[in-house]
């Protein structure tokens, strides 16, 4: 136990403090202070507390980190359920969109990150990713529209400056007018990184380099990608073995498949996470593993497209980090990190198990898996003494969870659906009572509407 003298945020006497730190220490009746965005202490009924600014009563509701979203595509928000594209498979439904993400201006990305973050924080995530991989000729800039908003909102942001080069004319599968030139992405990358990536100890924003899919970049623009992230000390992230015909495009395009090919262009490294790896064989897993590729699962967005069930608990015993990603909202629509976590545990007892994968197996992916896909172990997707003051108020009262008395942590997951009561990053509500704090959200709404009309209109 450790406390402050006077603390800006005090969350007390919650029926259950799930710390997911080293120790996996959960604390009944338990209290938590932020003071200057940092976790300043943490204790039981027993140890004395701090005073403080804001005092929550967490009574009858659960205390967990905030959760960690590891994959995302938070323009897509404004193709959600877009109906045409629901009848195929990745490859069907990518080729169908493609022309109506061909209209994203910065206004666009601004919208859509704003609404899809704020959808993010009621679900109890703090810190999220995002993979804006199509840059439109003309479109502006993307990437700081989408920084611009998490600011606005206070939300910790990790965007990845994705990339498209492989036209459908060079053997790719996106049309011309959403890639760019290898130059022309190596330069972005570098100037993203110079005016937003932060560096120091519980930053708010950071950058990584994103090229999409072995599908729509070329192997040059891979390896220049791994150099230029070494140079600049970033993380890496792509789409890797999310569908068998991406296993089929790889062995008819490279002559190996997705994994040789990550090796090949310099990509097998504990800089890289990698979102859904559906498909790795045994033996890839085990590569993966060694190197300590971290995974973004995805498990929603990889049933509604018929992708498959990624081998997660094999990743976790490999060695591989493991964290949850919501994925695009056009794919699986309904962003919500807790409905993530809830899937991976079912599709975890449905692969392995009844008694293989619990609501604290989910929960330890949903942050501290996350935390280290993003290179942030011990600062987020935890609450220790030293770590971001990101932290999420989850109510287990009413008629979902009547009779739900022996464990707050299975209720949690198991019972619902549940929104975050309260969700803070840095000791600052994000949500407050269950609604968004900021004031903006019904003026974004309206932007957001006009905006996503105009992109459905049918090309032609």
């Amino acid at each position: 136990m450790e406390s402050a003298q006077t603390a800006d945020l005090l969350v007390h006497d919650a029926e259950l403090l799930a710390t997911v730190d080293d120790d996996r220490r959960e604390i009944a009746g338990g209290w938590v202070a932020v003071t200057a965005g940092v976790v300043s202490g943490l204790g039981g009924p027993g140890d004395p507390a701090p005073d403080a600014v804001r005092r929550v009563d967490a009574r009858g509701c659960l205390v967990t980190p905030g959760l960690v979203n590891t994959h995302h595509h938070l323009y897509q928000n404004l193709t959600r359920a877009f109906a045409p594209a629901l009848t195929g498979g990745l490859f069907d439904w990518l080729t169908t969109l493609y022309p109506l993400w061909a209209r994203l201006d910065e206004q666009a990305a601004y919208v859509s990150a704003y609404v899809g973050l704020v959808e993010l924080a009621l679900g109890g995530c703090t810190t999220s990713t995002d993979h804006l991989y199509v840059h439109p000729r003309g479109a502006g800039d993307l990437i700081s529209a989408e920084v611009a908003a998490a600011r606005d909102l206070g939300v910790r942001f990790h965007p990845t400056r994705g990339s498209m080069s492989l036209s459908v004319e060079d053997g790719g599968l996106p049309p011309a007018s959403v890639v760019q030139d290898d130059d022309a992405i190596l330069a972005d990358s570098q100037r993203l990184v110079a005016a937003h990536h932060d560096r120091s100890p519980h930053a708010m924003t950071r950058i990584a380099l994103a090229p999409c899919s072995p599908f729509s970049v070329s192997p040059a623009l891979m390896t220049r990608t791994a150099e230029l992230a070494e140079t600049l000390d970033v993380r890496l992230h792509t789409h890797l073995a999310e569908t068998q015909d991406e296993d089929a495009f790889c062995l008819a395009t490279f002559g190996r498949r997705p994994v040789d090919h990550l090796a090949d262009v310099g990509w097998l490294s504990d800089r890289v996470w990698l979102a859904h790896l559906v498909w790795p064989s045994a033996a890839e897993v085990e590569r993966l593993g060694v190197a300590r590729v971290g995974a973004a699962h995805c498990p929603s967005s990889n049933m509604v497209l018929g992708s498959g069930m990624a081998p997660v608990a094999e990743l976790r015993a490999a060695g591989a980090p493991v964290g949850l990603g919501v994925d695009g909202s056009a794919s699986a629509d309904s962003a919500s990190l807790w409905l993530e976590a809830r899937t991976a545990m079912l599709q975890g007892k449905l692969r392995h198990g009844a008694g293989s994968t619990s609501a604290r197996g989910a929960l330890e992916m949903a942050t501290r898996g996350g935390a280290a896909c993003l290179g942030r172990a011990g600062e987020v997707g935890e609450l220790s003494v030293g770590a971001c003051g990101d932290l999420v108020v989850w109510p287990l009262d009413g008629v979902r969870f009547a009779g739900a008395l022996s464990d707050p942590v299975e209720a949690w997951l198991r019972c619902g659906p549940v929104s975050a009561r309260h969700t803070v990053v840095a000791g600052r509500f994000v949500v407050d009572d269950g609604v968004p704090v900021h004031p903006a959200l019904d003026e974004q709404l309206a932007v957001h509407r006009r905006v996503a009309a105009r992109m459905q209109v049918p090309p032609g």
